[in-house]
């Protein structure tokens, strides 16, 4: 910097300030003002005598050191409220991603449990339910009659599934015949003798035909649900 220092400029205003009050004091007869304005002239650099332009370049120094500082504290604080949302954001996002992880497994754990258990129950209806061979022929049967064989051959679980293929095929007539194909029975089987690998009493017995029809969804589908699903969504299966 030039002659002068902010600091000497600050000095130099003060020093002037108290002399132009000792003056004053002077002019209203205060003896301990004159005293003070004597020391004063004495001891201290006046604004006066520094050069009106060196005047300007040390008021501008400081006025640029404090446009500096605020601009220095503006920045820090600019760049703390940074960080801190960028900490914040990260512990957010850390914290949605665990959930997420913790949902998605529970999510998986929930869906094995379930497949499992339908597994379980699948075998436990299959256990418990009866073969066609065990149900003896009759000359014929009521819809009911057929209705009640399917409960005890086909698994509680797959009953209404089946059900709903049956109503569609032949509206639980056994002795059905499709004039175009030839497809015969409550499961439409085409042809019908496909029903014999069960027994040879196809064309009249409902037991053998819901049993042919069970394992037929079973071996194609996986099981008679799967099996209606495919059916809604191609009229046949």
């Amino acid at each position: 910097m030039s002659r002068i220092s902010v600091r000497g400029f600050a000095v130099a205003s003060a020093t002037a300030v108290t002399t132009v009050g000792a003056v004053v004091g002077v002019a209203t007869g205060d003896p301990q003002s004159s005293t003070n304005l004597e020391t004063t002239a004495s001891g201290a650099t006046l604004l006066a005598d520094i050069p009106a332009g060196e005047q300007a370049r040390v008021q501008n120094a400081s006025l640029t050191e404090q446009a500096d500082a605020i601009s220095h504290a503006a920045d820090a604080d600019a760049k703390r409220s940074t960080e801190e949302a960028a900490r914040i954001q990260a512990a957010k996002d850390a914290k949605d991603k665990k959930a997420e992880a913790e949902a998605k497994q529970k999510a998986d754990a929930e869906a094995k449990e379930k497949k499992e258990r339908e597994a379980k129950e699948q075998v436990a209806s299959r256990s418990a339910s009866r073969d066609a061979s065990s149900f003896t022929p009759k000359s014929s049967y009521t819809i009911s009659e057929v209705k009640s064989i399917a409960a005890q051959i086909v698994p509680s679980g797959q009953l209404q599934c089946f059900s709903n293929i049956v109503d569609a095929e032949s509206t639980w007539n056994y002795q059905a015949v499709n004039s175009s194909s030839g497809a015969y029975g409550l499961v439409q089987a085409l042809p019908g003798s496909k029903m014999s690998s069960v027994a040879s009493d196809w064309r009249t017995n409902p037991a053998t035909q819901i049993q042919w029809g069970l394992n037929y969804m079973n071996e194609r589908y996986g099981s008679p649900c799967s099996a209606w699903s495919f059916h809604q969504a191609n009229d046949w299966y």
